[in-house]
């Protein structure tokens, strides 16, 4: 039999807070992360607004120890902070009884954010000839301001696997270490593959979650190009409005979502408490286009058939999902569509939500966060809303647990992460239960 992998610990850093209960409450009473934009001056963007992490201090997590991490950037720092409160809620700080090399890192890691101001100098001296005028990129112009402006340590920091690397050397974790970048699906991969980790018994206890941010000119031009952000600059916090008719696209966001995994019998040896179980992970590709999802949703269907076969349950046995649930008119369609299909006749009693609508689209570590809401919702019994919800749409007509939280009893939650490059990954989670 495989082992049996719990969650243990839990924590964030969001929009609407840093820590797991005040951000939960919040999401409850349906609350908006979103407003005007001041990590850059975007006021010349398409989009002016996003979901920014406010008022965040590592050394808030980290006391001392935050010097240790001086030079991390800001997506490095957020993960750090949330598995410092993963790992005290799971009973871990000054445990001594771990073997190191039992315990791993696996993150759904976003690269860090681009040193901006040195990055448009260098390639603006690259692109102008002695007269001033604009030319061809000469290499050996670029080169020569870039050794000048470049910072070392902040273009090290933009490598994804960074992040990963700090929480190791934070708490001491020797065992396997890796990161992922798959787009919007980064963390609830990575939390899918570290459960397999623990099953397969190369390591006790894994560190994994996501965390990004974009919130930088070139994160947000990319997004703008491509027109999937709302451009609702007269309404930011009603932006973010999933499965809504009148949806224009998502809402940038930024932080991390951290949870410790570890195996039952190694949780209960030491006297932890688990929060869940995870059971299920399905994973597949559209192999289809890079930024449009399959019309029919196939990717999404067969990794949620996936995670319920694997979780060894039906349809019927789930009692909430997560959607991903981005706020644009595809993704939301076309996983209302996938959804209907994987869970037939019962699709429309089973309630759906995005939490997106509160806290944006946290990118690299949205299923992270989303993950954390279920195992929540399985032990107040209540179900995050999707706010912003006041049109329906006929394309998207299932039960999205419009503005306010609801009570229901959930035992079992499915989850949901889909990205670019059409990757899709869904978890299956439910309370412990004995045996």
């Amino acid at each position: 039999m495989p082992r049996r992998v719990v969650i243990t610990g839990m924590g964030w850093v969001t929009p609407l807070g840093h820590d797991v209960e005040t951000v939960w409450q919040r999401m409850l009473r349906g609350e908006s992360g979103v407003g005007r934009t001041t990590r850059f001056d975007a006021r010349t963007f398409p989009t002016t607004f996003s979901a920014e992490v406010k008022s965040f201090d590592l050394a808030d997590f980290l006391g001392a120890r935050a010097q240790v991490h001086a030079g991390a950037a800001l997506n490095a720092r957020f993960a750090l902070a949330a598995a410092a409160q993963a790992w005290k809620s799971a009973g871990l700080a000054g445990f001594a009884g771990l073997q190191p090399e039992r315990v791993g890192v696996y993150l759904g890691g976003g690269e860090g954010p681009i040193d901006f101001d040195p990055f448009v100098a260098a390639a603006y001296a690259g692109c102008r000839n002695d007269a001033g005028n604009a030319t061809t990129l000469d290499t050996v112009r670029w080169a020569r301001k870039a050794m000048q402006v470049f910072r070392a340590v902040s273009e090290l920091e933009q490598d994804p696997n960074l992040a990963a690397a700090h929480l190791a050397v934070e708490l001491n974790a020797r065992g396997p270490g890796l990161s992922t970048l798959t787009a919007c699906a980064a963390s609830t991969q990575a939390l899918g593959e570290a459960t397999a980790i623990i099953r397969y018994g190369d390591a006790d206890v894994m560190i994994s979650g996501g965390t990004h941010s974009m919130l930088h000119p070139l994160g947000v031009t990319g997004f703008n190009r491509l027109t999937a952000l709302s451009t609702r600059n007269d309404s930011p916090n009603t932006a973010s409005r999933p499965f809504d008719r009148t949806r224009d696209g998502f809402v940038l966001g930024e932080g991390s979502g951290m949870l410790i995994l570890e195996e039952l019998e190694h949780a209960l040896a030491r006297g932890a408490r688990p929060l869940a179980e995870i059971t299920g992970f399905g994973s597949t590709a559209d192999a289809f286009r890079i930024t449009d999802m399959h019309e029919e949703g196939r990717g999404p269907q067969a990794a949620m058939r996936r995670a319920l076969e694997s979780a060894g349950v039906t349809v019927s046995d789930i009692d909430y999902i997560s959607a991903h649930g981005t706020s644009t008119e595809e993704n939301d369609k076309i996983e209302s569509l996938a959804i209907r299909e994987v869970f037939g006749p019962r699709a429309g009693q089973v309630p759906v939500s995005s939490v997106k609508s509160m806290v944006g689209h946290l990118i690299a570590a949205a299923g992270a966060v989303e993950l954390i809401t279920c195992v929540l919702a399985i032990r107040d019994g209540l179900l995050p809303p999707t706010i912003n919800y006041a049109t329906p749409d006929p394309n998207c007509p299932l039960d999205y647990v419009p503005n306010q939280a609801r009570r229901a009893q959930v035992r079992m939650a499915l989850s949901n992460s889909f990205g670019f490059g059409g990757q899709n990954d869904t978890l299956v989670v439910r309370a412990v239960e004995p045996g």
